[in-house]
């Protein structure tokens, strides 16, 4: 791991000056930087460490302490801008977005022939953001008063290490986070730190109940908590539904101490939305907006990537017929037409279907507006948001966790029969049209929270699954297998993911191989057209650890891995 620089006396002012001119988009914001920069312990260490920096005994550099008040809501916030990085990573990997004609400069994300370079900001700005959380659980250990920081964060660090360990496979974890105590921590195996993450989801909802049962609670979180709001029994739900997808991903690979759950609470049955009241003005916009629609000043953001005529499939009626979620997502969507008459082909509005990583083209998608594609009536650099769709906006929250997602895990976890303690999961289909519904509802949602006026999630959910009778992917009870009905679940949260959380949509792909890919063409995979990939379905099986891990911890970090053989160990 790599070593900090230490800040020398004479920069040390300028750096607080730096600090200082940003407190007011901290405080208000969540978006405090590294501890040694908290503002309110460091002009008065600067007062103290240049007038004594003869004294060894002390670090000028190091601050003494900061509350976990402040420390804990700009944790949450940056992992809400750490999502968007993974979103960005799992769409460009995994089928939801391709690169868009007229650029170039794409080399190994279209070839799928990964160096330590692609993605490799994923790896320190996760361990990064893992740090603030570490801070704030060592911090508090033992103090009733901060129970609920110390268990929200426990709960933080284990959905930061599942993301580690679902990109990178085995990583530092039982000696990760000791700063200098540990330089360079062995790596562990993903299979047992998943076993771990378990029992740090059991003991941090221990203390939450504890904390609930208690005469007198603990310090609420209130303020300090950009997610639920110091809801701790939605804090409750979110472990409980991190823990179910652990057990599900680790099904048959990983030994769990046990299968107890929290009854009371139950598992998420709605978003887990992160929003420290984002805006337009002076970058604090929602990352995804700031990312791939506008800044704050207008200017346009990425339009190198743009939707797949693969991911337009499960929408126009190449594959299903999903109109409604089209229109809620894409500018001016538009369905495949089929004519009367049989011997004719299909017609579809729009430009040519061919747009699929690898094309160099200028085709755009059917049913889309090319990279300009996300929903919302104005198009306004300065004035466009306030909308349905995937990019309502830039005061929108980040989701975290979607209520999808959720149903759709207790719809996998009652096929397979896992074993649960504490819960009676519902019947698969239950849960699998409540999974559907959750989409809509997302979707349908403006970023205010609102639901779009005259629209109703649940009745055009109903109407989706009607118009799909009898296939298996949408009507579950046409799905008359085991494997029919995973696939069935696997492929309504990939869409469901499509953009949201792309990466774990990526994830699912690659343990269960739905959904289902075949051949070359742009509608039935979305491997790269010029892929290098010696997978039977031409595509990557993971990323690469980042060429920092090979400067600064060589004796520990994993040798010989491939993008096309080395497999995360849940993976097919």
């Amino acid at each position: 791991m790599m070593q900090p620089k230490p800040l020398l006396c004479d920069t040390l002012a300028e750096h607080l000056t730096l600090s200082s001119n940003s407190l007011y988009e901290h405080l208000n914001f969540f978006k405090m930087k590294k501890i040694s920069t908290y503002i309110f312990i460091a002009f008065a260490l600067f007062s103290v460490a240049c007038n004594n920096y003869l004294d060894v005994n002390k670090n000028p550099n190091q601050a003494t302490s900061v509350t976990p008040n402040l420390v804990l809501p700009q944790a949450i916030v940056a992992t809400g801008s750490l999502l968007n990085r993974y979103n960005t990573y799992g769409s460009q990997i995994g089928g939801y977005a391709a690169n868009a004609g007229g650029f170039g400069g794409f080399n190994e994300t279209v070839s799928y022939k990964y160096t330590s370079s692609n993605y490799n900001d994923l790896w320190p700005n996760t361990y990064d953001n893992l740090q603030d959380y570490q801070y704030v659980i060592t911090s508090t250990s033992g103090s009733f008063a901060n129970l609920y920081y110390n268990a929200a964060s426990t709960i933080m660090r284990v959905y930061n290490f599942q993301l580690l360990v679902d990109t990178f496979n085995d990583v530092p974890y039982t000696g990760a986070l000791q700063g200098s105590k540990v330089l360079t921590p062995s790596y562990d195996k993903g299979s047992d730190i998943y076993a771990g993450l378990a029992v740090e989801l059991d003991s941090a909802m221990a203390r939450i109940n504890r904390g609930l049962a208690a005469a007198t609670h603990p310090t609420p979180l209130s303020t300090s908590d950009p997610m639920f709001a110091g809801d701790m029994t939605k804090w409750l739900q979110l472990a409980n539904t991190i823990k179910l997808r652990l057990m599900i991903r680790g099904h048959g690979k990983v030994t769990f101490a046990n299968s107890n759950f929290d009854a009371a609470a139950g598992f998420l049955t709605s978003d887990a939305i992160i929003n420290p009241k984002y805006t337009r003005d002076n970058n604090r916009q929602n990352p995804a907006w700031n990312t791939w629609a506008f800044s704050s000043s207008g200017a346009a953001g990425n339009k190198a990537w743009m939707p797949t005529t693969w991911m337009m499939s499960f929408y126009n009626g190449t594959k299903l017929m999903d109109t409604l979620r089209g229109k809620a997502i894409y500018f001016n969507f538009r369905r495949v037409q089929y004519p009367n008459t049989p011997s004719k082909k299909k017609v579809v509005y729009g430009d040519s279907i061919s747009n699929q990583l690898g094309h160099e083209g200028n085709d755009v998608p059917a049913g889309t507006n090319g990279s300009f594609w996300y929903s919302g009536s104005d198009r306004g650099g300065t004035t466009a948001g306030g909308s349905m769709g995937i990019l309502k906006g830039p005061d929108a929250g980040v989701p975290m966790f979607t209520a999808a997602e959720s149903y759709l895990l207790q719809a996998e976890a009652s096929v397979i029969s896992l074993t649960i303690s504490g819960i009676t999961l519902d019947p698969a289909a239950t849960s699998f049209n409540n999974g559907i519904n959750a989409s809509f509802k997302y979707l349908y949602s403006l970023p205010n929270g609102s639901q779009a006026a005259k629209l109703s999630y649940v009745t055009d959910a109903a109407l989706y699954i009607s118009e799909n009778a009898g296939n298996y992917l949408v009507d579950f009870t046409a799905a008359g297998t085991t494997d029919k009905q995973i696939e069935a679940i696997i492929t309504q949260k990939y869409i469901a993911l499509n953009f949201v959380n792309s990466h774990e949509g990526w994830n699912e792909y690659r343990r269960t191989g739905y959904p289902r890919v075949s051949g070359t063409g742009a509608t039935t995979t979305f491997a790269s057209s010029v892929s290098q990939s010696t997978r039977p379905d031409r595509l990557p099986s993971r990323i690469l650890y980042p060429t920092t891990e090979a400067a600064y911890n060589p004796a520990n970090v994993p040798t010989d891995i491939s993008s096309f053989t080395s497999l995360i160990f849940w993976a097919k």
